[in-house]
């Protein structure tokens, strides 16, 4: 009986082995179990960063605001090199990386950061530190540039360490600004539905497994998020891989669309141009020094026609605002060819890409990790116009905030070569010195003491420079003119130190 037994015993092993299709291959593993190993992959990829900020007060330049705490999941992208939004970095005291597990922590620092683009490059602090936190972690890969339908995964973590993939579609691919006005790049649109306690401030989004973006905002409502495109991460990565960072180019010019059909004749469009008007060019930028005059209307770049809105055909994007030709698709340094009506007649211009630095705008956009400069004097208070103080003045700022400020952010060609900055009064402490004029404020200054303004450092200046008892202060407003007693006003700026005023100016 023994031998019938075994026989059976053998003729019934080959069931107890897992099933082959019809080419001999074993069946691929469940759904359920697939997407657990890429969930496992993907942790290796992934750490989290606190970030603690404190920006400066808008109306009280020599303080602070409270600090606030950030936290995001980030993408390791290189060997101990993690890419995050530069707004988790913005006017930050500390960060820190941490394991997804929560076991490991190590201070991080900023390698490269573009405020414009953002987008933040970070490594340890300390290399110890580092290679226990990066110890077993795999870098992602860089994907190919996806298309307009392509399925898209947003990465999440809890705080249980629990990986969460949430399935999106590329809806849209557009030109548009995502954390700074009037500073716009590649963005994709995504149609998602994520978890919102596992939401952060930053996403990393991928591709079949590899990064493809970095998560900038999220509408919950609309279950619609902006990411950043992988063009982008692309050459910011390119652009910081050698420490010399130079950020991405500009033009240096404002336009304005040719579709009306008046002012397409008067400009000597033929029905088959497109084109944008230049309405006004910025001095120092790559389009003055290449000679580009206000009125030249811009046909072409590098052979891609621009139409009368300002788009153009991309090979791989369809319809793109031309800004892309220059912001996203060249380095600071490269040289383009500008095909240009001027006068009806066409030329053609090389232009060589510079990077447009914010500290020479007349109005900065952003100040991050740059304490204000500001004076004061008295109890007159000093301060430079920026955007971030614009911003103060509420959500429809361009609407209420003093017309003469609107005027240097809307017009600034009309004050080079007069001022660097906006200096102007921003408000009155009440003391001995400055009775009679508490209700003065937003005044842009002219001249004190005769010297004509130009920055804060001239305005400090001006007053240290004054040998008389009184100071003369001049408002380009309406001409008015107060004065300030010297005697008076210095220990008025005395007994402000001693009663919690840290400091009384800053130029730098």
């Amino acid at each position: 009986m023994r031998p019938f037994l075994l026989f059976s015993l053998l003729l019934l092993l080959p069931s107890c082995e897992p099933r082959k299709s019809e080419t001999g291959k074993k069946p691929a593993a469940p759904a359920s179990d697939q997407k657990s190993a890429v969930l496992a992959d993907v942790k290796r990829s992934v750490v989290r960063i606190n970030s603690t900020q404190q920006s400066w007060s808008p109306h009280q330049p020599w303080e602070k605001n409270p600090p606030n705490q950030r936290r995001a999941l980030a993408a390791i992208i290189g060997p101990q090199r993690v890419l995050t939004t530069a707004e988790m970095v913005a006017d930050s005291t500390y960060l820190e990386f941490e394991s997804t597990d929560g076991t490991h922590l190590a201070q991080a620092k900023v390698i490269t950061v573009d405020y414009e683009a953002n987008l933040a490059l970070l490594g340890p602090a300390s290399e110890a530190e580092g290679n226990l936190i990066f110890d077993h972690t795999i870098p992602l890969q860089l994907t190919e540039a996806p298309k307009i339908g392509q399925a898209l995964d947003v990465l999440q973590i809890e705080d249980n360490g629990q990986a969460l993939l949430s399935a999106g579609i590329l809806q849209s691919i557009d030109v548009s600004s995502n954390f700074l006005p009037g500073h716009s790049f590649l963005t994709y649109s995504v149609k998602v539905s994520l978890q919102s306690a596992t939401s952060s401030f930053s996403l990393p989004v991928l591709s079949e497994g590899k990064f493809a973006g970095v998560l900038i905002s999220y509408n919950a409502k609309d279950q619609i998020c902006d990411v950043a495109s992988t063009d982008i991460i692309s050459r910011f990565l390119q652009a910081s891989a050698n420490g010399d960072y130079k950020g991405f180019p500009s033009l240096g010019i404002a336009i304005a669309r040719t579709e009306d059909p008046s002012f397409r004749q008067w400009l000597k469009l033929t029905d088959q141009d497109g084109g944008i008007y230049i309405r006004s060019i910025r001095k120092g930028t790559a389009a003055d020094l290449a000679g580009v005059k206000v009125g030249d209307v811009l046909l072409a770049i590098d052979g891609h026609t621009i139409d009368r809105r300002g788009y153009y055909q991309h090979p791989n994007y369809d319809r793109l605002f031309w800004g892309h030709l220059i912001r996203g698709e060249k380095f600071t340094g490269d040289v383009v060819t500008l095909s240009l009506l001027r006068d009806g007649n066409p030329i053609e211009i090389k232009a060589t890409l510079t990077r447009e630095e914010e500290s020479t705008r007349l109005v900065p956009a952003y100040q991050f990790g740059r304490a204000p400069n500001f004076l004061i004097k008295g109890g007159l208070v000093f301060q430079e116009l920026s955007r971030p103080l614009l911003e103060s003045f509420g959500k429809n700022w361009e609407t209420q905030a003093p017309l003469n400020f609107l005027d240097a952010v809307e017009n600034p060609e009309n004050y080079e070569g007069k001022v660097d900055r906006i200096i102007f009064l921003s408000g009155v402490i009440p003391t001995p010195a400055t009775v009679g004029y508490e209700s003065l404020r937003n005044l842009v200054v002219r001249k004190v003491n005769g010297k004509d303004i130009k920055n804060m450092k001239g305005l400090i200046e001006a007053f240290k420079g004054n040998l008389e008892e009184l100071h003369s202060i001049e408002f380009a407003d309406e001409n008015l003119a107060i004065y300030l007693n010297d005697s008076v006003s210095s220990a008025v700026d005395q007994q402000l130190l001693q009663r919690g005023i840290s400091r009384l100016s800053r130029a730098e």
